[in-house]
């Protein structure tokens, strides 16, 4: 019996190979993930996670779980939005990308508990948490739909989900996006990472991600409720939210 098959970028890989090649990627790419973001976005990155912070609903006192958190942009915020009485939890399936934000942390004074841990199978108890975050992270899973009920289940009844992503630009742009991605961004890649299929494969992941009505109602199969997306910057990236009843 032959095995399953998912992509990894624009090519076909078994579905056994991917989470290894995505994280060869990853610990290619962390020393400098941050860098790259900011060149990559001209700091619009920081904004779109900005505005997630604000969208969450998150108050003191709240239990907030960090998915493929990596460099631990999110943890921080929200960290500083919980306060003493709450609890953020770091999480990556990446050791590399997970030691940059746990060490950043520390060195800014958060003590943010980081965990190295697969989305589809997460440690953690039923009806835990207030707030689930995935910010860049869900296009690199192998099984989205299995990751999106084990985001749904470690949520408590009202608990909500965010999923910040990448997404499909609006049309008029899409030429000028692409010449962007794969012409602009792997030259970028080379010369500030010395990596540039990392980030060609993080361009070709970006077109493979569900557009934002599929991911929506992928969100909505896996059960969650009150399902809607806000566009950022004219679609490049996109914010669901969704609530667990």
């Amino acid at each position: 019996m032959s095995e399953n098959t998912t992509h990894f970028g624009f090519k076909t890989v078994a579905e056994s190979e991917k989470a290894h090649k995505v994280g060869e990627v990853f610990h290619s790419v962390a020393s400098r993930y941050d860098l790259m973001n900011d060149v990559m976005s001209a700091g619009l990155h920081r904004l779109w996670k900005r505005f997630t912070i604000e969208s969450s609903g998150v108050l003191p006192g709240n239990r907030v779980l960090d998915i493929a958190g990596g460099s631990g942009d999110l943890s921080r915020l929200f960290a500083k939005k919980v306060g003493k009485l709450g609890k953020v939890i770091l999480t990556d399936i990446n050791a590399s990308m997970l030691s940059v934000g746990r060490d950043r942390m520390l060195d800014e004074g958060l003590a943010v508990p980081a965990a190295q841990c697969d989305a589809e199978k997460l440690p953690f108890p039923d009806n835990y948490f207030d707030c689930v975050s995935v910010a860049f992270g869900l296009r690199n899973m192998t099984h989205k739909d299995l990751a999106l009920k084990e985001m749904l289940r470690v949520l408590k009844p009202g608990g909500r989900l965010l999923v910040l992503e990448f997404s499909h630009v609006w049309k008029p742009l899409q030429p000028a996006y692409d010449a962007y991605s794969f012409k602009l961004l792997p030259v970028m890649g080379k010369l500030l990472a010395s990596d540039a299929d990392s980030y060609r494969y993080l361009a070709e992941s970006i077109r493979m991600h569900p557009d934002q009505e599929t991911l929506k109602q992928m969100m909505l199969d896996a059960g969650f409720d009150k399902v809607d997306y806000h566009n950022l910057t004219a679609g490049v990236v996109a914010l669901h939210k969704g609530v667990k009843y």
